[in-house]
């Protein structure tokens, strides 16, 4: 085997490997997407804004595409077909300009993107009486975080005439012995960041991937 052929033959692996990475990487956030999706299952009423659940949503959509662009990358460097080789490339420069600009759009956005998302919540609230599968996805939300309405507790005033659900009182459904004086907003958030940190440094390492495979 000649010189150039034997070159050849270790790029092809090179890229495999690398294309295997990818596509493991794509499979791990689809199943952090997945574990984070059943972990909220008791709160999946609520609108795609709260925290947890547009994480769940986007790390599935982010792990499927990966893992397909993944696969293409893998099948095109053993086959050694061009054509799928340049729908790889296609789709993973996509990919990672999709990815650039939806951090930009985050970090520059970040307060709106917030405060819409709170006032699609709180809107969302006042159907809480009228839905039984809202009603027990925000009692849920409550028990679990020990917090009570949306950016305050003030939150559920209009719906309930100045008072409280009982899911905002540590007595339970019985008596509201005492308030819970946190927000359900931030909360969820920090909770969301605390167990996210892992998947963040995941989705760095992938990234790191994809500007190599790309070049």
């Amino acid at each position: 085997m000649s010189a150039s052929r034997r070159c050849l033959c270790c790029v092809k692996y090179l890229m495999f490997v690398f294309n295997l990475i990818f596509w493991l990487g794509g499979c791990g956030l689809f199943g952090v997407g997945v574990w984070l999706s059943f972990t909220q299952s008791e709160f999946s009423s609520l609108p795609l804004s709260f925290p947890s659940l547009s994480a769940a949503n986007l790390l599935l959509v982010a792990g499927g595409v990966t893992m397909v662009t993944g696969f293409l990358g893998c099948l095109g460097a053993l086959k050694e077909q061009r054509c799928l080789l340049m729908t790889f490339f296609v789709i993973l420069l996509l990919l990672v300009l999709t990815e650039v600009t939806l951090t930009l759009v985050l970090h520059i956005f970040h307060s709106e993107l917030d405060t819409k998302a709170q006032e699609e919540l709180k809107e969302g609230m006042k159907d809480y009486s009228s839905k039984e599968e809202l009603k027990k996805s925000w009692d849920n939300v409550q028990k679990m975080f020990k917090c009570c309405g949306v950016t305050n507790k003030t939150d559920w005033y209009p719906v309930f005439n100045g008072t409280l659900p009982f899911s905002c009182c540590s007595g339970g459904m019985d008596q509201c012995v005492e308030e819970w004086i946190e927000p359900c907003y931030p909360k969820a958030k920090q909770w969301l960041l605390d167990n996210i940190l892992s998947v963040q440094v995941f989705g760095v390492c992938i990234g790191i991937v994809q500007v190599i495979t790309t070049y």
